[in-house]
This record gives structure tokens, sequence and C-alpha cells, in this order.
């Protein structure tokens, strides 16, 4: 007769290696969904965006306006600009620091930082829009710090001559600080002791095409989309505003009937939108005919309007979309979409979004992004 401590030491054994392999399968695929997740990221933030820009006016000289930006290597910074639409011209340089000279070799010394003097028409770009720009770009708590560059010359600042600018530039910076745990690591103030930077600095991304970067450069081609101007409303507004389904599906993360749905084979032009918040997410340029019965789309219209969130639900490992604004269930993004539009499928609930025809983008607040459509 076995004895009974014997028993109970081989099934507790047992139980721990069932336990040991059900923990680490959990582990595997919360790993592997993790790096999914990071690589859809990237992807979508490595696309650069063929964008048909109307022709512009020639700037009046009183619409030029300046602001000057630091924010870690000024290569990048200057790159990042300079392919901004209404930017007129960027400039690398040297600000902030003692005296009216210095140069490369001594800024670690004279406490200058590598600042980008940024040249824009107010009438094609505003100033909060560059600064939403330049927050896409930062890492706005590191200290002295961006990328893989460390030192003071390397600081993160925004200085300007207008002291009206001031204004905006707090504000900015207020809603950027909500944003964080830490405190915001970036200076602001008034300009002092700008010196142009050496020649051989002046666009060195277009000189040297390989060259070092600590930022993407092709996010710049992507339109800046201020979401101050969107919110969420209560849950009970919610409730009275959309149907039980679409309540469902934004609000519970349900799924809606592939194939029958009101937008799987709609390819009219325009854009779609938060059905929660108006927030705009996808363009029609983007959406293509996967097959799947869902709204199907290559990319976000911008990156900075989709949030992503590990999903383990129903046995498999996918990846969610969410809207930023409305935290609204999108749908999920799957990496079998087409390999010419970068690879991913972002697969997307109909009763989730509202369309948006190109011809009231103007009329309903969205003009600003026909140049997307």
């Amino acid at each position: 007769m076995i004895d009974k401590s014997k028993v109970f030491l081989i099934i507790g054994g047992v139980l721990v290696l069932i336990a040991a392999f059900l923990f680490g399968s959990r582990l595997l695929n919360s790993s592997t969904a993790s790096t999914a997740t990071s690589q859809i990221k990237d992807t979508v933030m490595n696309q650069s965006n063929d964008v048909t820009r109307k022709e512009k006016k020639e700037s009046m000289k009183e619409d030029i306006r300046e602001i000057y930006l630091a924010g870690g290597c000024f290569w990048g910074v200057e790159e990042y600009f300079s392919r901004v639409a209404g930017v007129a011209d960027a400039v690398s340089g040297y600000a902030n620091g003692k005296g009216s000279t210095t140069k490369y070799e001594l800024i670690s010394q004279t406490g200058h930082a590598e600042t980008v003097k940024v040249t824009y028409d107010k009438n094609q770009i505003s100033l909060r829009e560059i600064l939403l720009h330049y927050f896409r770009i930062i890492d706005p708590t590191s200290v002295n710090k961006q990328g893989n560059d460390r030192g003071t010359q390397y600081r993160t600042g925004v200085y300007y001559t207008d002291k009206e600018d001031s204004k905006v530039i707090e504000e900015v910076f207020d809603e950027q600080a909500k944003k964080f745990d830490l405190p915001l690591a970036v200076e602001k103030g008034a300009l002092e002791n700008f010196v142009e930077a050496e020649e051989y600095h002046q666009d060195y991304l277009k000189k040297n095409p390989n060259g070092y970067c600590h930022i993407n450069v092709n996010q710049a081609s992507y339109p800046v989309i201020d979401e101050s101007l969107y919110h969420k409303p209560s849950d009970e507004e919610i409730k009275k505003m959309l149907t039980a389904e679409e309540y469902a599906v934004t609000q519970k993360n349900d799924t809606e009937r592939a194939f029958s749905n009101r937008y799987w084979d709609k390819f009219d032009e325009g854009i779609y939108v938060d059905i929660v918040t108006g927030e705009p997410l996808f363009s029609s340029k983007d959406k293509f005919d996967s097959g799947c019965g869902w709204p199907s789309f290559s990319k976000p219209i911008s990156p900075d309007v989709a949030t992503y969130k590990d999903d383990h639900s129903f046995n498999m490992v996918r990846t969610e979309v969410r809207s930023r604004v409305g935290d609204s269930h999108l749908g999920h993004v799957f990496t079998d979409g087409p390999k010419d539009k970068g690879g991913l499928r972002y697969c997307i609930n109909s009763l989730s979004i509202t369309f948006i025809p190109k011809a009231e983008m103007e009329s309903k607040g969205y003009g600003y992004l026909l140049d997307y459509v």
C-alpha cells in the first residue's frame, strides 16, 4: 500500500507542473502580444504619408513668425520642421547660454542648448500647432538627455522673441504636464544669445540622408490633430447619443457582424471619426478591401489618435485599437495587410465610427484635413 504522504507529494508535484505550464504560457502570450503591439506602433511611425498639398500663396512679410526650439540633437529637429507644412525655414543654432558667441566645440562650456530657429507663416500654421509637433518628437520629462545624447547642450526648451507667444506656450505646457507623472523638464522663456551653427550642421540630414537622427522625421508628414478640440461625454450622455449596438461596441468591447455593417464596402472620399467624440481617426485614402467583412485601413490618419492594448480575450492574442480622446473600442490591428501599404490591417467596427464626406469636411470643422484625403 502506497504511503498517503507520497501520494500527496506526487499530486502536489503534478499540480505545480501544470500551474507552471499555464503561467509560463500566459507570460509567453503576454510577451508575444506586447512585442506585436510595439512592432505595430513602430510600423505606423516609420511610414511616410503621401500628401498632395494645394499650392500655397506666397507668404507676406507681416505674416512671418519665429520660435526657437531645443529638442536634443538639432540635426533631427531641423529636418523634422523643414518638412512641416507652413514652416518657411528651419536653421540650426545654439541658444540661451552665456555670451553671444560660441561654437560646437564650446557649447558645453558656454551653456548653450542645440536649438532650431523655426520660421513659419501664421496663416498656414499656428504657434500652437508648431508646439504640438514639438511635443510629439521630444521626451519632455528627460533632463539633459534626448535619444542617445546626454549633456546640458541636449536639454529641451522653447524660447520666444515675441512676449505675446508666452500665453500660447504656457497653455500648451499646462496641457502637456497633465499627461505625465513626472514634471516637465522643458525650459520656457525669452530667447537669449542665439548663435547660428556652423554651415556643416545646416541641412545635415539632407546632405547625409543616412546620418544620425534621434527622432523619426517621417512623423512630420502626419497632421497634428489637436485633442483639445474633442471631448468625451459622460457615460449617461453617451447612452443617450448612441444606439444600444453602438454603445455595446464602443463602451463594452463588443463586435458587430461581418458583411452586414454600414461601412465595410464603402469607399467614398472622406474621413472616419470617432462616433463618440468626433475625433478624426481614418482617411478614405488608406481604406482597402481586405475581404474580412469589416472596414479595413492600412493606418490611422495620424499615429497620435490611436492607442493600443494587448487583448487576450477568446483565448487569442490580439492587439486592440482604441481612440485617443474617447477611449472607444474600435477593433483590432493585424499584420496581414498590404505589404505596399506597410503591412498592417486595421479591422474596425462600423459602429465605432462616423463617415464625413469630403464635400462636408470644411463645413463640419475638418477642412484642415482635406490634404490627407
